[in-house]
């Protein structure tokens, strides 16, 4: 198989570094084409010498990585312990990049990986580049995670680390590679359509106040007591990404956090601008709708040789209550080699366009031709 992963989670950055490369080394043999290295913020202030350190092991082409609050490997998730994870393939042409896109590629890009500071780079912009050269071209990974402000998180592209900016590389022809993204919801009530709206503010929903809808919904005897509750808890509006469809479910919307409400005009602030026209639906989220959204994206998709996987870090214990849930579903729904960690959002696309996810799972799956 020409993929491997390997986790350590020894204290010293040196002798975790030593036994994942060892493993990698043993796995896969030298010079594999992308090595991806991601480590916890115990590591963080090393991670010019763990990246040093793995090229000198490893020798890959392209070596891409960052320092994030928790990282995983298979079926583990280092958690509030020192981690670090290693992921390699061995597929064909691969291009790494630092902000922005290269002028040209030699080959076909079949998909990119992509990581980010949060703080200093505009992802959505990046999706827009991207879009405008290559249609449809899957953009997966995530925003480092290891720091809650600027300057505080480690990006890795080969030899140089930084602080800010983006990093990633373009995957050429050789592997079927599929993205996948698990956005844990689930949609509640009907959709309405968009009546009226400015920015991200939505003042009516099928020619009524937004929030008398919502009302409406939650007293009504429309959806039971228990979506009642998780509305109380944390309430997403879904909107639709293709409309020609005449029935709608789970997985035909990009979902977004209602994160505000005005009682005296009936208004509801979203995490995004909403567009009068558009199909809506209320979302609710909690660890059993996580658990089985995700089952659900993977389902099916065995045959997979590898995986990089990017979790959202409000995920693992704070969202299921137990250790390893990501990283146990997909061992039991894909198995194999994996690699990933706890992101400040997730890049994936949904509906043939990529986007900036929160609370998801997003999933680039590597399956090897032969």
């Amino acid at each position: 198989m020409p993929y491997a992963s390997a986790l350590s989670i020894h204290p010293v950055t040196a002798t975790a570094v030593g036994e994942a490369a060892g493993q990698l080394l043993e796995d896969l043999g030298p010079n594999p084409d992308l090595v991806a290295v991601f480590v916890t913020p115990h590591h963080a202030g090393a991670l010019e010498d763990a990246a040093a350190a793995v090229r000198a092991i490893v020798q890959p082409t392209v070596l891409l990585g960052c320092a994030a609050v928790s990282v995983l490997g298979v079926r583990h998730e280092a958690e509030d312990e020192p981690g670090v994870s290693l992921w390699a393939g061995r597929f064909g042409p691969v291009r790494g990049f630092r902000n922005a896109l290269p002028d040209d590629l030699p080959f076909a890009p079949q998909a990119v990986v992509l990581l980010a500071d949060p703080f200093s780079f505009d992802v959505d912009a990046f999706h827009d580049e991207v879009h405008a050269r290559w249609p449809g071209l899957p953009v997966v990974g995530g925003n480092a995670s290891a720091a809650r402000g600027p300057g505080g998180n480690r990006l890795v592209l080969d030899d140089v680390v930084t602080t800010d900016g983006a990093v990633g590389a373009f995957i050429g022809p050789g592997p079927s590679i599929e993205a996948v993204v698990s956005q844990g919801c689930r949609p509640i009530g009907r959709p309405y359509v968009v009546t009226k709206a400015e920015r991200n503010v939505v003042y009516e929903l099928a020619g009524r106040p937004a929030m008398e809808r919502l009302v409406e919904m939650a007293s009504g005897g429309v959806i039971p007591e228990e979506d009642v509750r998780l509305i109380n808890s944390g309430l997403h509006l879904g909107t639709v990404i293709d409309e020609h469809k005449d029935r709608f479910d789970r997985g035909d919307f990009l979902v977004r956090n209602v994160i505000g409400a005005d009682r005296e005009i009936g208004a509801i602030a979203v995490g995004a601008e909403m567009e009068v026209g558009s199909t809506v639906q209320f979302h609710v989220r909690d660890a059993a709708t996580a658990d089985e959204d995700l089952h659900a994206a993977l389902d099916g998709r065995g045959d997979a040789d590898g995986a990089l996987l990017f979790t959202c870090n409000g995920r693992g214990r704070w969202l299921f209550g137990e250790p390893n849930h990501d990283a146990l579903v997909f061992d039991e729904e894909v198995g194999g080699p994996v690699a990933g960690f706890f992101a400040a959002g997730e890049f994936g696309p949904v509906g043939g366009r990529n986007f900036v996810h929160g609370f998801t799972a997003s999933v680039a799956l590597f399956t090897d031709p032969s």
